[in-house]
Parts: structure tokens; C-alpha cells; sequence
């Protein structure tokens, strides 16, 4: 325990990494934790209860369940448990806290009221796909779950399209051949991407080609746990930029609310040539739709970024 920014003595909120599969690769710290902690907030307690059977431990504290149901009311709760000096363990059903899953909403107001948050690591899915993908993990960027409706994933990918980290997204297993389909369409087909599937568990297994095979493979339908790493996009050589590429990019940013400003700016510097090159190609653009399409607003008279 110690003081919070009031000199008030605070409790400690600890987020415990749990297995993805292998109940063997919980972090020696999980059962000392789960022997310990005043309280427990598990996203799932009858899973939670399994695992500390399977851990030979048996929880000391209240055990509450903290999930995106009762999240929203259960945070002020927890927050007072530990303004008032307990501690408490969060755990969610698989992975790290907040990864997906409840946990920032907690985490965000026990900082905000001076609690100490620290972890207690563990595995974690993002980290094992990439790790296994064969794709660079140099850079990366993690998406979480795609949009369910058509449309805005298709949105979402447009935007990413750019993108050149390697993304690393999950995806439920009913949706997957549809969210790779709609990935070949942004990225195209050739694009190198890896599905894995079941990892750590007894079926794992790990799938890599091309979106477009991918596609095919996916198609007759895939179950288990999804986690999808699809390689970033490659940069383009300095003056070869296509212009409608540019001003699909820019299309796709001013979609999801970006002023055409900061669009036309991001796009330059992601594509590694001059804002204005990117302004022309969107002028075009806009001109090849015929008249009213003008880059300003409302069709008005655009100006230069």
C-alpha cells in the first residue's frame, strides 16, 4: 500500500496475465496473487474457478465478476476497494487485461484516483501469432476485432490500407473467411498474412500464404480461437506513388472523420512524397467524378494543404 496523490493510503490493483490454452504457461505469480488478493474480478468466475483447480490454489478474497456487461457499474465499486487499501486482482479469460478485453475502464480510474497498478505478465496472443507468423515484428500495430458489419470493416481496411507495420488483428471464426475476403479486396490478394488458430492448445495450428489463399483455405470454415497478422504494406519508391492510390487513402481517412488537411498530410508522409503531389491526385480525383465532386467543401473550390 502506499499514499495516493491526497496522502490517502491506497491499495494496489494488479492485472494478471492467464493462459490462452496451456494452463501450464499461467506465470508462477498468478497462484501467489489468486492465494492473496482481497479481491478477485474475473471476466468469467466459473472459468476462473477452473483455472485455480487447475493451479491447486484457492482464492483467499471475494471473487466478483468484471466483465463488459457490469463494467461500467462495477468500476466506482472496485475503485473504493482500493482507495480503501485492498488489493485486487483483475484477470480476464484468456491473455493480458485490457488487450480486448475488460480492464482499461479499471485501470484508467485507479490511476485517475492515485492507486498503484502494476502486472503480473503473462501470455498473450498478439505477441505468440506475431512471434510464430514469419511476417516482420520489427514495427507492428494491433487492431483488436475488426467490424462486424461489412461495411465499416471495409472502412476500417481501407484506412489501413497505407499501413506499413505488420497489423495483427483478431477475428471470431465465423467472420474469418469474410474478413480475409474483404482484406484481399483492400490490400490485394498478393499481400503475405498468417491465421493462427488454437494457440497453445492441442489443435494449434498456424496457416501462412497469401490473402488470396488464404481466402480459399478459409472458405469451407475454420473454428477455435483466431488471431490474423497481415504483413504491412510496402513503401513505394520515392516518385512512383500512384495518384489514385493517393487519393483512395485520403478517400478512406476523410470516411472516418479525418479533416482532408491532416488526410492529405498523413498520406504524404506514409507515401514519402510532397503534400502536394497528394492535393493534385485528390483535385484529380474529384474532377474524374464529374461536376460538384470539387475538393473543398461541399464541392466548393479546394486550397492548397
Amino acid at each position: 500500500m502506499r499514499a495516493g496523490r491526497e496522502g490517502i493510503v491506497t491499495g494496489t490493483l494488479v492485472l494478471a496475465g492467464t493462459p490462452i490454452g496451456d494452463v501450464a504457461d499461467a506465470p508462477p505469480r498468478l497462484a501467489a496473487e489468486l492465494a492473496s488478493a482481497d479481491v478477485v474480478a474475473a471476466e468469467d468466475t466459473r472459468r476462473l474457478r477452473r483455472l485455480a483447480q487447475a493451479l491447486d490454489v484457492r482464492p483467499a478474497g471475494r471473487v466478483v465478476s468484471y466483465f463488459e456487461g457490469n463494467e461500467a457499474a462495477r468500476t466506482p465499486e472496485l475503485v473504493e476497494e482500493l482507495a480503501g487499501g485492498a488489493r485486487v486482482l483483475l484477470v480476464t479469460d484468456a491473455g493480458m487485461p485490457s488487450v480486448s478485453d475488460p480492464g482499461y475502464r479499471l485501470v484508467a480510474a485507479a490511476v485517475e484516483r492515485g492507486v498503484r497498478v502494476t502486472a503480473v505478465p503473462g501470455p498473450s496472443a498478439v505477441l505468440t501469432a506475431l512471434a510464430l507468423s514469419g511476417l516482420p515484428v520489427d514495427r507492428f500495430c494491433f487492431e483488436g476485432f475488426l467490424p462486424r458489419k461489412p461495411g465499416e470493416r471495409a472502412a476500417r481496411l481501407r484506412e489501413l490500407a497505407g499501413e506499413r507495420r505488420t497489423l495483427v488483428c483478431f477475428e471470431a471464426p465465423h467472420r474469418l473467411a469474410a474478413a480475409l475476403e474483404a482484406m484481399a479486396e483492400a490490400f490485394g490478394p498478393s499481400r503475405r498474412a498468417a491465421v493462427c488458430r488454437e494457440l497453445t492448445k492441442t489443435y494449434e495450428e498456424v496457416r501462412r500464404g497469401s490473402l488470396g489463399e488464404l481466402v480459399r483455405w478459409a472458405a469451407p470454415g475454420v473454428r477455435g480461437e483466431i488471431t490474423v497478422v497481415v504483413e504491412g504494406a510496402a513503401p513505394p519508391a520515392p516518385g512512383e506513388a500512384d495518384a489514385a492510390e493517393l487519393a483512395r487513402r485520403v478517400a478512406a481517412r476523410e470516411e472516418a472523420g479525418q479533416r482532408r488537411k491532416e488526410a492529405i498530410a498523413e498520406v504524404a508522409r506514409e507515401a514519402g512524397v510532397p503534400k502536394r503531389e497528394v492535393f493534385d491526385a485528390v483535385v484529380a480525383a474529384k474532377a474524374d467524378k464529374g461536376p460538384g465532386a470539387g475538393p473543398g467543401p461541399a464541392g466548393g473550390p479546394g486550397r492548397e494543404p
